[in-house]
């Protein structure tokens, strides 16, 4: 049988086209399924100690926690969507953005955050990496001039989200990086709010990229996974040493749902953020919506900053939330007179979803720096899906009612 072989060396296509084909072929297999397929195995067979010895020196398949071709697959898939050397993928969102602060961080470094982040982030750093000798400081990233009045000479990393959770506030990654590297720092964005379909940091200047693959990527709320993607090798094998011993690689299955998942990216984030732009816009004209985040509203703080970042206001992000009156049962109402959209801790499904940051994300994140991220009781997140828009549009103006 001749062997299949998935190679673009000699024509060009579109994005939307090779994500369907990126990390088809597995090294050692023969056979060209046309589904991909699921190697349920915690370790493959070697043969004698020469053939171990020289799989270990080709990092071959060996055992399930350093390598299988599941997460290969999808990770080969994300290196080419964020135009990186190298992925790897992760138990979770958060197993790849910890696994990376301790594979990079020592005691005495300084850790330089943007303000405006996800709340288990926002954890993650003030009840981890204080309690390892890490110094940590959140500044608005907004404000460039407050970034760099931040950097000190054991500045070791900064920190931030391309559209920040819950907020949609922006980051001029390409001039952070600047920053980031001028002072020997790296910059590690987080690019679950926007995904590689919309912006890819690394073409900015970013050094790693974080994604949450259970989110958008995957986009079917039903498998839990984290990738990191770099563009130096040395980092890579740094983060991939402590991935192995600590446990956090990704596994087969969950690798397997979101590779599958990916194959339809373009489809449905691009539907995702042209939704969210619509009803971003049709919040906004409403009487019981104080303000709207989201780059599509032209009452945006960076609204001119989200021209420079993406295609276009409909192209930025599947994110938004908005301020209600600070009124809890009516809220609670609110949620209760919604057809189409349902509570649910989690985002970037294919159907359109709440959740409430002063209740999920930022339930730990002490009332002061609340403020700062300008999250009140009134603020709800949406996730919006792939539904008709005018049905979303209708359903939020009609469960806004609860206010008159």
């Amino acid at each position: 049988m001749k062997k299949i072989e998935f190679k673009f060396d000699d024509m060009e296509f579109h994005e939307d086209t090779r994500i369907l084909f990126e990390g088809k072929g597995v090294a050692g297999m023969d056979i060209a399924p046309e589904a991909f397929p699921l190697f349920m195995t915690s370790a493959f067979n070697l043969g004698n100690l020469h053939d171990v010895e020289k799989a270990y020196e080709n990092k071959d398949y060996t055992y399930i926690r350093t390598r299988n071709p599941n997460r290969k697959a999808l990770a080969d898939n994300l290196t080419y969507l964020e135009q990186g050397e190298d992925t790897l993928v992760f138990s979770s969102g958060m197993g790849a953005i910890t696994t990376t602060y301790f594979a990079l961080l020592q005691p005495g470094d300084h850790f330089l955050c943007n303000e405006n982040i996800y709340g288990e982030t926002f954890d993650a750093i003030t009840s981890l990496l204080k309690n390892y000798g890490v110094t940590a400081e959140f500044v608005p990233f907004d404000n460039l001039e407050a970034v760099k009045a931040a950097i000190k000479p054991n500045t070791k990393m900064l920190y931030t989200e391309v559209a920040s959770n819950p907020t949609d506030r922006l980051c001029d990654i390409e001039e952070v990086a600047k920053i980031a590297h001028e002072a020997g720092a790296w910059l590690m964005v987080d690019n679950t709010f926007t995904t590689p379909i919309c912006i890819k940091p690394l073409t900015l200047g970013a050094d790693i990229v974080i994604n949450s693959l259970t989110k958008f990527l995957n986009g079917h709320a039903d498998a839990l996974a984290g990738s990191i993607t770099v563009k130096d090798m040395d980092l890579f094998e740094k983060i991939q040493t402590v991935r192995m011993l600590t446990g956090t690689s990704g596994c087969p299955f969950a690798s397997w749902m979101v590779y599958r998942g990916i194959f339809t990216a373009d489809l449905r984030i691009r539907k995702q953020c042209e939704n969210a732009a619509k009803l971003a816009l049709a919040l906004a004209e409403n009487p019981h919506v104080n303000f709207v985040n989201h780059p599509a509203v032209s009452t945006h703080p960076q609204y001119e900053l989200g021209k420079k970042l993406f295609r276009s206001p409909e192209e930025a992000t599947g994110m938004l939330s908005f301020e209600m009156p600070n009124d809890r049962d009516k809220i609670s109402e609110f949620v209760d007179r919604l057809h189409i959209a349902k509570y649910a801790p989690t985002l970037g499904g294919i159907r359109t979803s709440l959740s409430y940051p002063l209740l999920s994300s930022h339930m730990h994140v002490p009332e002061e720096d609340l403020k700062k991220m300008n999250i009140s009781g009134g603020l709800m997140r949406v996730s919006v899906g792939i539904e008709n828009p005018d049905d979303l549009i209708a359903d939020f103006n009609n469960a806004l009612k609860v206010f008159d």
